[in-house]
């Protein structure tokens, strides 16, 4: 009598071999075993729920396959699956163009302040020096307006480790900015404690390049006409009320991504001003 029996036998079922496994990246060549194709990955595609891959041969046409087993790479088998995406980089450098400083809270701020002529002006310095600033604890206040700066100045009682730093619009030789700017700097305890600096420009506006928006150079404004609703003109903006020159700043606000969009007349103030107030 046989003693062969249908029952569970002692050998072993060799191991399933285990294939490596490649991203469906752009430009990899691959040969699909069944059909002989061979072709580089020039899209992947989701499709019913499958991931499919199209190849292109050396002759410019094009196959889909769906991702899985039954490709050689380079002679050898492999499962072809969905590239992992590469997180994107992490900017080293602030929209300032400093160095970025992590895991650092905000300073508590200083007594010490900027102070710019209006909103525009502290929205721009905040989007390009914000992240500066609260390393830094320097808050940056709105004047609306310099006509009375020295009054200002006079109020905030400036000193040793209370300074003030001021950007001024138009603070060119021999305007109206430049003599408020000297009125200020008369003020008991200004000296040494309060820096007044400023651009050339008639608003923070032009403080913007141009080619951000894909101008050349800004619109030319008639000196009779509102300049901020000339420049909307000109750039054949809405200009009817405040309502449309707030939407066309928020517009520019948002063409500047750091200092690089920014003309170099003003960078060096800010600049200039924010060592004042940090450099002891």
């Amino acid at each position: 009598m046989s003693n062969f029996s249908w029952g569970p036998q002692d050998i072993s079922a060799p191991a399933r071999r285990v294939l490596p496994k490649v991203g469906a990246e752009i430009g990899l060549v691959l040969e699909d075993v069944h059909s002989g194709w061979v072709g580089a990955v020039v899209r992947v595609e989701k499709s019913g729920g499958l991931h499919l891959m199209v190849l292109e041969d050396r002759r410019g046409k094009t196959k889909s396959f769906e991702l899985g087993f039954g490709f050689l790479l380079d002679g050898e088998p492999v499962e072809v699956v969905p590239a992992v995406k590469a997180a994107a980089p992490v900017s080293r450098r602030t929209a300032s163009g400093s160095v970025r400083v992590d895991n650092v809270r905000a300073r508590t701020a200083r007594a010490s302040r900027i102070w710019v002529e209006g909103k525009h002006d502290a929205e721009l310095v905040e989007k390009v020096w914000g992240d500066d600033l609260r390393v830094e604890g320097i808050v940056v206040e709105p004047l609306h307006g310099v006509d009375d700066l020295a009054s200002a100045v006079k109020d905030f009682s400036p000193g040793p480790g209370r300074r003030l730093g001021i950007l001024v619009d138009h603070l060119v030789s021999g305007s109206k900015e430049s003599r408020i700017a000297a009125e200020a700097m008369a003020v008991p305890g200004a000296r040494g404690n309060v820096l007044i600096v400023g651009h050339p420009y008639v608003d923070v506006w032009q403080a913007i390049k141009p080619q951000t928006i894909g101008l050349a150079a800004w619109p030319v404004v008639p000196r009779h006409e509102d300049w901020k609703t000339g420049i909307l003109k000109g750039l054949g903006w809405p200009h009817r009320d405040h309502t449309d020159v707030a939407m066309g700043w928020k517009k520019l606000l948002g063409s500047v991504n750091s200092y690089a969009d920014l003309e170099p007349s003003l960078l060096g103030r800010v600049e200039e001003v924010i060592d004042f107030l940090t450099v002891p």
